[in-house]
């Protein structure tokens, strides 16, 4: 397609050409759960690249003493996502990737992504894989939290007065927007190259993401501030209208409130604490709830979930493969262990072990095992490696008293 003046000015005429995607029909639910509790669960392990291996390597050890103790089994496979699929099949996410992770109970991902592949075709780029699987499995709702810990306050770029017990949770619609609107590309027009993507939801997609938003807030402290560009932007307005129309009518217990994207990264920083449950778009949500990671010192510490409508959930921490330091064993697997936990609570029905892996971290943190990441000159604490930490968190979640129900 050669792309014309014309083509970049939305008419009503040509609304039909600017189309989401279609969407499968989805029920109005606001459960998170995928399955119900069991004693046996099929877990996909996608390792990726770079420090991916040896820090799932680190969360199923932690997994094993954690079945060990709770009677229950995990049932592990691994599939390739990202370079590694690329070298091995020409391919970011193979079909039998996503097969096999569709057909399991959850799914558990490291990281993936690298140097390496950097000047690929974006077809054969490792984060094309990422947007694969997150479209093909229905991953339309990402739950970031950035949570202070008391331990690594003092992590945080910023003062101790400002951080000191944040806890935001971002939900960021995941399989939308303008990552996957189109028409999209770069042609040629009079002879110079023009780029152009488009920012494009529909009404269905704001309203699932919103009733995820309000089910979260409603779990959490009651607030919900939704982000947009409403003063600009029409797909920003739609949003704000159809956000407005569910948690009004479906939960009106949470207190709704509304903030310009360039607001709420500004006040992300200056007062952090405002926040409780924040929803927005795939771009802004992209952008801000990076943002809010800081607020606690370091990715290596946060973790995620992106959900659907039910079927598998994929779990994975917020930092990136760190390939500089690959085989190191100077990763910190801590993102992972915590995504584990939202595994377990979010699709596995396990909330009494996901209580047991978190505190099992938080203990960790208060025996004063740091990873380079975490650590800070003159803090008095151990400096560990990948290795290290992930078996002290197992011993810790083999012994800590904590009441489970079996």
């Amino acid at each position: 397609m050669k792309l014309s003046l014309a083509l970049l000015t939305l008419s009503a005429g040509s609304a039909g050409a600017f189309a989401p995607a279609a969407m499968p029909r989805v029920r109005p639910a606001t459960s998170l759960g995928a399955v119900s509790k069991k004693d046996t669960y099929s877990i996909t392990l996608l390792p990726g690249d770079g420090i991916g291996p040896e820090i799932m390597t680190a969360a199923t050890g932690v997994l094993d003493a954690l079945t060990a103790r709770c009677g229950f089994q995990l049932e592990t496979s691994e599939a390739l996502i990202g370079g590694a699929a690329i070298d091995a099949c020409n391919d970011p996410f193979p079909d039998e990737s996503l097969q096999q992770c569709q057909a399991s109970d959850s799914v558990l991902l490291s990281c993936i992504g690298g140097y390496k592949w950097d000047g690929n075709p974006r077809e054969l780029r490792p984060e094309t894989g990422l947007l694969k699987m997150r479209k093909e499995m229905g991953l339309f709702a990402n739950l970031r939290p950035a949570k202070v810990l008391p331990q690594l306050i003092d992590a945080s770029t910023l003062k101790r007065e400002v951080v000191e017990g944040v806890d935001v949770m971002v939900v960021r619609e995941l399989t939308g927007d303008v990552y996957f609107g189109s028409p999209k590309g770069i042609d040629v027009v009079d002879g110079k190259r023009v780029g152009y993507n488009n920012m494009i939801y529909s009404e269905g997609e704001i309203e699932r993401i919103a009733r995820v938003a309000g089910d979260v807030a409603s779990k959490r402290g009651g607030k919900l501030c939704s982000v947009d560009k409403a003063n600009v932007l029409d797909v920003s307005q739609l949003w704000r209208d159809v956000t407005t129309d569910i948690i009004t009518k479906e939960f009106p217990d949470v207190d709704l409130s509304h903030m310009y994207v360039d607001n709420a990264a500004m006040q992300l920083i200056r007062w952090p604490k405002q926040f409780d449950t924040m929803v927005t778009g795939n771009i802004f949500g992209d952008i801000l709830s990076d943002e809010a990671s800081m607020l606690v010192g370091s990715l290596g510490m946060l973790p995620s979930a992106s959900i659907g409508e039910g079927g598998p959930g994929v779990f994975e921490p917020c930092h990136g493969s760190a390939p500089d330091i690959a085989g190191e064993d100077k990763a910190n697997p801590l993102a992972l262990i915590l995504s584990a936990a939202m595994m377990l609570r979010y699709d596995l029905d396990r909330s009494e072990e996901a209580d047991i892996l978190e505190r099992a971290v938080e203990a960790v943190l208060d025996q004063g095992l740091r990873t380079a990441d975490i650590k800070q000159e003159g803090d008095g604490c151990k400096l560990v490696g990948c290795i290290e930490m992930g078996k002290a968190v197992a011993e810790i979640v083999s012994t800590i008293d904590v009441a489970v129900e079996v």
